[in-house]
C-alpha cells in the first residue's frame, strides 16, 4: 500500500489511513484538530500523536465552554503536565482559541461553519510532497478571520496543516491509497 509519506510507527500509519484528511465537522473536533496543529509547530507530528490522549485529559476533551474558563492556575498546572508538550504560549492559545470559539458562536458563524467555508474543490492533485503548500491564500484568509475572532497560534501555515488534517482539502497524494475514500467522504460533506 502506498500512503503519504512511510512510517514504521502503527499509530502514524493508522493515523494516516483512518484519520487524515477525513472530514471532521464537528466544532469540538475541529477545535481540537486546530489546537494539537498549534502544538505541533516546530515537533514531530508523531509526538502529538503519542500525546493526544494527554491532551484530551489535560483539556477536558477540547470542550470549548470548559477550556474558555481556564485561568492562571491551569496554565500553571497544564505546564507540570508530562502528558501534554509543555509551552506556556501554546498552552494559553489553546484557552483564547476556546474563548475565539465561543465568539465566533456568538456573531452567527461558529467555527465548523467558518473552516468549511474554505472547502476547496479538487486542484491539481499532488504527486510528491513537493507538490504540498504550506500555505495557500485561503488558509491565509482564513489565518486572518481566526485571528480576529481572538484565535492565537493559527498562523497559516497551522491553518493550513489543520485543513488537510481535517478534510477541508485533500493532499493525499495521486498514488496514495485511501486518496479516493478520502475524496468520496469530502463530496459526500460538501453535497449534505
Amino acid at each position: 500500500m502506498k500512503r503519504c509519506w512511510e512510517s514504521k510507527d502503527p499509530l502514524y500509519e493508522s493515523y494516516h489511513d483512518d484519520e487524515w484528511g477525513r472530514p471532521v465537522v464537528d466544532e469540538r473536533g475541529l477545535y481540537e484538530r486546530l489546537c494539537l496543529e498549534g502544538f505541533q509547530s516546530g515537533l514531530s507530528w508523531l509526538t502529538i500523536l503519542r500525546k493526544r490522549e494527554g491532551f484530551r485529559a489535560a483539556f477536558d476533551g477540547f470542550e470549548p465552554e470548559r477550556v474558555a474558563e481556564f485561568g492562571k492556575r491551569d496554565v500553571e498546572r497544564l505546564l507540570g503536565d508530562a502528558g501534554i508538550v509543555r509551552h506556556r504560549g501554546k498552552i494559553e492559545a489553546a484557552i483564547a482559541n476556546a474563548r475565539g470559539v465561543l465568539s465566533l458562536r456568538e456573531q452567527g458563524t461558529p467555527l465548523d461553519e467558518l473552516l468549511w467555508e474554505y472547502a476547496e474543490d479538487d486542484g491539481p492533485v499532488p504527486r510528491t510532497w513537493d507538490n504540498w503548500h504550506s500555505t495557500t491564500p485561503a488558509s491565509t484568509e482564513l489565518s486572518k478571520r481566526l485571528k480576529r475572532a481572538g484565535f492565537r497560534f493559527v498562523g497559516p501555515t497551522t491553518v493550513y496543516s489543520t485543513m488537510q488534517a481535517c478534510g477541508i482539502v485533500n493532499d493525499h497524494l495521486a498514488d496514495c491509497w485511501v486518496r479516493d475514500a478520502v475524496e468520496a467522504e469530502r463530496v459526500a460533506r460538501r453535497s449534505a
